[in-house]
């Protein structure tokens, strides 16, 4: 999970969040418990220090360096801004909460510029793509498409310290045990021989052009250009690289299309296509989507295709209908999956497969 300036758009196609962790008794008061302005002053700064040497032996025993540890912590204090930021972080929505059109987040988010830049980075990465792709399985559109979503090509992808927003994350107690890894996990990072300069990212420690945890870029960055580094900041390559990781790993399929475009007949009863499987993951936004059943089942309802990219008749794939009935559907894929596993949000997950498709058709 990645929290940035997505979040909006996040919260309202219905991406949960982390659970919030309890506060270990032996742990710092919570920060949640001061003011921002209290981040300021000398207790809160030696309440941080205190709490950064207890985690210590913790990191130290995952594998941290010392020095390294202690020489980050020696300049870290805490950072208001972070704290105001996360304390403003809108409600998770209830199973109620009305969910808005996906018309309009689809005309904001593949539009002209994004689909115009994307296709120059198409043509200009175009042979790297296709080494990337051939190694993942994963379509040059889909890597460039979430490249596009995630940091505008690269173009943004944040200016906090990542160190420091995960180091007050921590400290603050809502979400302790989850920033207490990805703080170490980052420590990690800056072992390999990162420099410390580039690790920068969102104000929640979303870090890269493909807006990864520390976590999540132990686990699936690679060197896609060769250079010794996995460097997800400064190379296209790695980035693009590192996206396409992460989708073979969360099960993409190769030659196999995300989704494709339906009209679905008015006749069609509903209530015979419900699914019976309730996700573990994310369930608000997998409830959206019908049972899975094969192409050939599909077309015996009467579903119209209306995309190029047809999947074959014994491809299992589910309807949904985010405008509801009347306009466009689609049918997805297991391949839709992966994309919900980079970001569980079927607004997020649509509007990835439609740029990539406009990118490369």
């Amino acid at each position: 999970m990645r929290l940035y300036p997505l979040i909006t758009a996040i919260f309202l196609s219905g991406m949960t969040f982390p659970a919030l962790s309890q506060s270990s008794s032996d742990m710092p008061v919570p920060m949640q418990e001061k003011t921002a302005a209290d981040l300021n002053n000398q207790e809160a700064n030696r309440d941080f220090r205190n709490f950064l040497a207890s985690i210590r032996p913790q990191a130290l025993a995952s594998g941290v360096n010392a020095q390294s540890f202690d020489r980050i912590a020696s300049d870290l204090t805490p950072n208001p801004r972070v704290i105001q930021l996360d304390r403003n972080q809108p409600e998770s929505p209830t199973a109620n909460a009305v969910i808005p059109p996906f018309a309009p987040y689809a005309a904001s988010h593949v539009d002209a510029v994004r689909i115009a830049n994307g296709r120059k980075k198409y043509q200009a990465l175009q042979n790297n793509l296709a080494e990337i792709e051939k190694e993942t399985g994963v379509p040059s559109g889909i890597m460039l498409s979430i490249y596009g979503h995630e940091s505008g090509y690269g173009q943004f992808s944040g200016n906090f310290d990542l160190l420091r927003s995960l180091a007050t994350l921590a400290y603050d107690g809502r979400r302790r045990d989850l920033f207490v890894q990805e703080y170490i996990a980052a420590l990690k990072i800056l072992d390999s021989g990162i420099d410390r300069s580039l690790l920068k990212g969102s104000w929640a420690g979303a870090t890269g052009s493909p807006q990864f945890l520390p976590s999540v870029y132990l686990r699936v960055a690679v060197d896609g250009d060769h250079d010794g580094k996995k460097n997800i900041w400064s190379s296209e390559i790695d980035a693009l690289a590192s996206i396409g990781n992460y989708l073979k790993t969360a099960g993409w399929q190769p030659n196999i299309p995300w989704g494709i475009a339906v009209k679905v007949p008015d006749s069609l009863d509903r209530s015979l296509i419900q699914s019976v499987t309730p996700s573990q993951k994310c369930p608000r936004v997998y409830a959206r989507l019908s049972r899975w059943q094969p192409v050939s089942e599909w077309r015996k309802l009467g579903l119209v295709f209306m995309g190029s990219h047809m999947p074959s008749e014994n491809e299992s794939m589910a309807l949904i209908e985010p405008d509801g009935a009347g306009a466009t559907a689609w049918l997805v894929s297991a391949n839709y999956r992966a994309i919900l596993d980079y970001n569980c949000s079927n607004f997020y997950a649509l509007s990835v497969g439609l740029l990539a498709d406009a990118i490369t058709d």
